[in-house]
């Protein structure tokens, strides 16, 4: 990144740029959603084992962000003793329908669109967020029942969810 864009200047841009969306959106109609059929509901998720918690860290990719409280490498390699604590926190946050903030916090990195942009423009990023590992195996898990449901028919299967 060219040294004349700095944090401050790539965070007014974006903040702009949301605001921007925002303002130009304000006066759409609301979001329409249909109405899933009777007797389709999903009451809770279903409760995740420790054997879960340690196929889902082990599958995670090496690759960590600057936020994580934990490198993966480490997470993967003691993750036998911490499956126990992780498995009581997503059941938890599945149950409770919350996600830690924690969770929440992305490392959000800059990245030049295209090589063949002007380097010192910022409107030549766009933001790159990175989530902790912790976030992506509860989204593992969310879709995982997300899928049984469809599986056992519960729910329609249309084009749009995720393949399972």
């Amino acid at each position: 990144m060219c040294s004349s864009v700095g944090a401050t200047i790539l965070h007014r841009f974006f903040d702009e740029k949301v605001a921007a969306v925002h303002e130009s959106t304000s006066g759409a109609p609301p979001p329409m959603y249909t109405t899933a059929p009777s007797g389709c509901t999903l009451h809770n998720f279903q409760s995740l084992s420790i054997d879960n918690i340690v196929a889902a860290v082990r599958q995670l990719p090496d690759k960590q962000c600057a936020s994580d409280p934990m490198p993966t490498r480490l997470l993967k390699d003691n993750v036998d003793v911490l499956a126990p604590f992780l498995t009581e926190l997503c059941n938890r946050s599945l149950s409770l329908g919350t996600v830690p903030d924690i969770f929440k916090a992305a490392y959000v990195t800059p990245l030049l669109k295209k090589s063949v942009l002007d380097p010192a423009d910022v409107k030549s990023y766009r933001p790159i967020s990175n989530l902790s590992p912790h976030n992506s195996f509860l989204t593992i898990f969310v879709h995982i029942n997300y899928c049984l449901i469809c599986s056992r028919r519960i729910v329609p299967i249309t084009r749009q969810r995720p393949p399972c």
